[in-house]
């Protein structure tokens, strides 16, 4: 036994030093259900319950460690869509606001629940986040966010053919964000000037007038709108 647990905290230094230290001193069951599992050189396994950050992002408390869902996005939590499935449109000023980014939050946080979830990391961000392929309760996160239509591809191209089918059939449908005028989230991070989750609709509103390109489905009412700004 005392060979396993030696055994765990070395691979485990490889990722979380000052975790496998304190492992060395105190070395529960808990931790060794948890431990981060080295595949190759910087590129680890986290296992254990997590807190969902955001509608790709997920929190391991016992590592202190964001992880991103890899080759899809999703709105960020101030992100604000629009719904063009409005009464009386000739009378309505605006179509009704639909809170995007915590509504991707909560789905995420549905599929999760209270399960441990493993994430194999396959690459890292531009800011150092790792970005990995993450299951819980068997299920595929990415792709169950997809299938919802709360998040999409981050590429063209991406490496699993079942992401792009999956968003297909969810823009047929018009599930989730498919169903609203939403920019395309790279977009909305280099012009949003405000970031803060007291974020007006009004101010996305005002980008989708001005926008270079959108994710949702080209509804054509939704070109040209003017700004405003009284909400």
């Amino acid at each position: 036994m005392k060979k396993h647990i030696v055994a765990a905290a070395v691979v485990t230094a490889i990722v979380q030093p000052a975790i496998a230290a304190d492992l060395f001193e105190n070395p529960t069951p808990q931790f060794r259900e948890q431990q981060v599992v080295a595949l190759a050189p910087g590129y680890p396994l986290f296992k254990g319950r997590v807190a969902v950050i955001d509608g790709r992002t997920l929190w391991y408390p016992q590592y202190a460690q964001r992880v991103r869902l890899a080759d899809i996005d999703a709105c960020e939590l101030p992100q604000w869509a629009l719904n063009p499935k409005w009464e009386n449109r000739e009378q309505a000023k605006a179509p009704a606001p639909v809170p995007c980014g915590p509504l991707a939050k909560a789905w995420l946080k549905r599929t999760v629940g209270n399960k441990p979830t493993e994430c194999t990391v396959v690459a890292y961000s531009r800011d150092g986040i790792p970005l990995a392929r993450c299951v819980a309760g068997g299920r595929d996160l990415a792709l169950e966010m997809l299938r919802v239509g709360w998040a999409r591809i981050a590429s063209p191209y991406p490496n699993d053919s079942q992401y792009l089918a999956y968003q297909d059939y969810a823009m047929a449908a018009r599930y989730g964000m498919w169903a609203t005028y939403v920019l395309d989230m790279n977009e909305w991070r280099r012009k949003a000037v405000d970031k803060t989750l007291n974020r007006h609709p009004i101010a996305d509103f005002n980008l989708l007038a001005e926008r270079e390109s959108e994710i949702s489905p080209p509804f054509v009412d939704a070109r040209n709108k003017p700004k405003r700004t009284d909400r």
